[in-house]
This record gives C-alpha cells, structure tokens and sequence, in this order.
C-alpha cells in the first residue's frame, strides 16, 4: 500500500522536470531567435549604408567635372564611412565580446564623437536606469540632441549629444538631419544590445533553475529505489 503513493509522488515529480525541460527548451529557443534578429538586424544596417556608399560614389563619378562639387560629395562620403563604421562597431560589440553590459555602453558612448562631422567639439551621453555612460569631455549644453531608447515600447534611457560650442550660426537647427538619423540609429542598436542582455540573464536563471531540479529528482529517485 505505501509503494502507491510513492509511485504517484514521483510521477508527478517527473511530469513537473518534463514541464520545466519544454519551458527551458522553448526560452531556448526565443534566445535564439533574438540573436538571429540582431544578426539580421546589423547585416541589414551594413547592407544598407553600404547601398548609400555606392549611391555616393556614382554621384562622385557623375560629377566628376564640377570641381566644387565633387569636393561636396566627396566629404558627404567621408560622413558616411564614419557612421557606417560607427554603427557597424557597435553591432560587432555584443556578438565580439565577453564585456558587462556597462562595458558595452560605455563602449557605444565613446565610439560616438569620431562618427560626427565635429568630433572636436562633440560629446556624448547614455543615461540608462540609474546610471550614466558619458565620454571624458562630455558637457550638458543648450545644443543638445536627445534620442529615447525603447525595449517594447517602454522607455528605458536616453541617448544624448552635444555639441560644446554653437554650429551653423545661420541656422536654425544646429543638428544637420545626418546627425539625427544617426543618433536615431545608435539608440536602436542599444536598445537591441540591452534587450539581448536581458534575455541572456532570464535564460541563465531557468537553465540554472532547470538543472537544480533535475539534480534533485535524481537524488530523490535513487533515495526512493
């Protein structure tokens, strides 16, 4: 009569392992397809500026006999190759490395200022829950660009540039529209980076939780025989 209950206790002790595999294995399987989409992710920014170099370079053909004009697009060029190597740095960032997250942001918040058409007067800042990555020159000034950065549709920090002294007198704006698609880009690519961070730490959390219990229904297997 007591091997009954017994043998009904450790049924249900192994449906519950069996219930904790399938969860293990389907967080698995979403961390896996977070690093396929960030891979996707970057290979499409890379296609992409590497489409807007090519478009450059036959308008630099085109215009080949306008002297002034050439010197413009060639220095557009230059622009370019700077926030194509900026953005394609900091998506080799988390894939490259075995750096802390805060490593990585600081990482990302220096790699800001050489991408800008004035890496001598700009600086940048990450403010990210209670914390802030900033580079060494960095200054809140009144020529700011800020740029949220969103993890499903929540707000979680904020991208920030400026600018130490003022530009483009004439103008209204001093941040040219290249400079804001680029703030806009690093902000979704740290987004994407904290995000990964994320699920990699749920992941470990039930892959340790999921060991636990197979190492305890074990024990209590063998106790039981």
């Amino acid at each position: 009569m007591t091997q009954e209950p017994e043998y009904k206790t450790q049924e249900q002790r192994i449906k519950h392992l069996e219930s904790e595999v399938l969860e293990y294995i389907r967080k698995e399987k979403e961390l896996n397809e977070q690093l396929k989409l960030l891979e996707y992710s970057h290979l499409r920014r890379t296609l992409s500026l590497m489409r807007i170099n090519e478009e450059l370079r036959r308008e630099i053909k085109k215009h080949a006999r306008a002297h002034e004009k050439l010197e413009q697009v060639t220095r557009r060029l230059r622009e370019r190759a700077k926030e194509l190597k900026c953005l394609y740095d900091i998506s080799s960032l988390r894939a490259g490395t075995s750096f802390s997250l805060d490593d990585i942001l600081q990482e990302v918040v220096d790699f800001i200022p050489p991408a800008t058409e004035y890496p001598e007067i700009t600086c940048a800042r990450i403010k990210f829950n209670r914390y802030e990555f900033k580079t060494k020159n960095f200054k809140d000034t009144k020529w700011k660009l800020s740029q949220e950065i969103m993890v499903n549709n929540e707000r979680i920090g904020t991208l920030e540039l400026c600018y130490l002294k003022e530009k483009h007198k004439l103008d209204k704006e001093p941040f040219h529209k290249e400079v804001k698609n680029l703030i806009s880009a690093i902000a979704e690519s740290i987004a994407q980076i904290v995000e990964l961070d994320w699920a990699e730490i749920e992941f470990r959390k039930h892959r340790n939780h999921v060991e636990k219990l197979i190492r305890n229904s074990s024990s209590n297997i063998a106790e039981s025989q």
